[in-house]
């Protein structure tokens, strides 16, 4: 079967395998969503009249067919096509003949691997968006349940004052609500049309990019044709930043259900079924998840690296470096929705020793509240700071439970505002049902039949 570019020689073999790199194996991620935009491009085509209403018919049948063949993991890509662009243009042709050939008019293989990855993407933040969201609602569930159950609270990892379970884990809900703003952004940014810009400069064809916008159900189409080519790499690098400030704050979570979790603080079980064995020691019940997890957000901080180092010096236009951003990319996305997961499932099943938390309650927890307790009498608190501290052995003890709820200020463990967040919640669950409704009936209309993305939303 021939290269797309095939003329009157060959590659050498060594070249040939050091350009295509694992790109042949990459590929078979996106073979659904280059069929999908190949789907819309025909429809175009047939629409200013290259293609007949037959041609367009059967390309349409046997696109359907390669996407089922994919799902099924029977459409394979050889070495020898390059990328799945290849392999299903030659299949198209084998197919259908002319019709095969004409798919392409109009069209380069650089706003094609473009258009597949951004419907990659799109799909792909859809999915870990509702992946957060799990985690986040399962950090809710837990901040109700153990709002009001005392937790040492620590700086520089020393007792400092009293705080609660409740506390701890809702920190963590507003933080990676906080953190999805960025996802937001980076699927706004994705979420552009970019066939119809060829391999940079566009066509001397009448191509209708309006309506493979569309089609595709794009908010908008990225109009600059020579800004869609230098966009590549750079829309993948903000979505592997943006996860990966989601995996930043799961890294400190991870660190703190390890720390915790040691027998020495043993606040919190971690279910054995999450933790790894020793080889040599048969006692040993590992954090090896939490762990990884931790290693895993430098991993995706190097991905990103990586994508941006490449990128930063290119000139204007396609150039074949592009290539080696899409393994980071796809590694980055697929490491951070495994890292959410793990997450969600170690909250989900993390038991609070209530006993060893009350434990970390000693006076010296209370210095603060009884400087604050002399304030209220009209001590200024400097003096009050100093006489508290020289006089720690002499302080007394509090009830946890009291002191928690004596911190009413918003925010605190008394008065915790659990709602804001429960509210930012529905918000933004409504906002990502919404956009998983539109991809889903977007395909739907384009393919002739159901396209489920999710087998449940959140």
């Amino acid at each position: 079967m021939a290269k797309l570019w095939h003329k009157d020689y060959e590659l050498n073999e060594l070249v040939e395998a050091f350009t295509v790199g694992e790109d042949y194996l990459l590929d078979t991620n996106l073979l659904g969503a280059d069929c999908v935009a190949s789907l819309a491009h025909a429809l175009m085509l047939e629409a200013i009249g290259i293609l007949s209403m037959s041609e367009r018919a059967a390309l349409k049948k046997e696109l359907l067919a390669v996407i089922e063949f994919a799902d099924k993991d029977k459409f394979s890509i050889q070495r020898t096509l390059e990328d799945c662009h290849t392999a299903i243009e030659n299949y198209l042709v084998k197919k259908l003949g002319d019709a095969g050939k004409k798919i392409h008019t109009g069209r380069s293989r650089n706003d094609q691997i473009i258009a597949a990855l951004r419907l990659y993407a799109r799909d792909f933040l859809l999915q870990f968006q509702s992946a957060c969201m799990m985690l986040i609602r399962s950090l809710l569930d837990a901040t109700k349940q153990y709002q009001n159950i005392p937790m040492p609270g620590r700086t520089h990892m020393q007792i400092a004052m009293s705080s609660s379970v409740g506390l701890w884990t809702l920190s963590f809900a507003e933080q990676l609500l906080d953190d999805l703003c960025l996802v937001d952004t980076a699927y706004k940014l994705n979420d552009m049309c970019p066939l119809g810009s060829a391999a940079s400069y566009g066509v001397p064809l009448a191509l209708d990019r309006e309506l493979v916008t569309k089609l595709l159900g794009f908010s908008k189409l990225q109009n600059n044709v020579l800004y869609v080519n230098n966009s590549r790499g750079k829309i993948e690098s903000i979505i592997i930043d943006a996860l990966e400030q989601i995996v930043l704050t799961l890294s400190k979570l991870a660190q703190d259900l390890i720390l915790f979790s040691m027998p020495e603080f043993a606040y919190f079980t971690l279910p054995q079924e999450l933790c790894s064995g020793s080889s040599i020691m048969p006692q040993k019940k590992n954090p090896c998840a939490l762990e990884l997890v931790r290693a895993k957000s430098a991993t995706l901080a190097a991905y990103s690296l990586q994508i941006k180092s490449i990128i930063r010096a290119l000139p204007s236009g396609y150039n074949r470096d592009f290539q080696e951003t899409k393994a980071p990319f796809i590694r980055g996305i697929n490491t951070a929705l495994a890292c959410v997961e793990v997450m969600n499932l170690s909250i989900q099943k993390l038991k609070v020793n209530e006993k060893n938390l009350l434990k970390g309650f000693i006076p010296e927890i209370y210095a603060t509240d009884a400087a604050l307790e002399l304030v209220k009498q009209g001590v200024p608190f400097r003096d009050a700071y100093k006489k508290i501290g020289l006089h720690l052995a002499e302080l007394k003890s509090y009830d946890p439970q009291h002191m928690l709820k004596a911190k009413t200020a918003t925010g605190n463990t008394g008065n915790l505002c659990y709602n804001k967040a429960e509210n930012e919640f529905n918000k933004r669950k409504q906002l990502y049902v919404n956009n998983g409704i539109h991809v889903e009936n977007t395909y739907t209309k384009l393919l002739g039949k159901r396209y489920q993305l999710f087998k449940a939303i959140f």
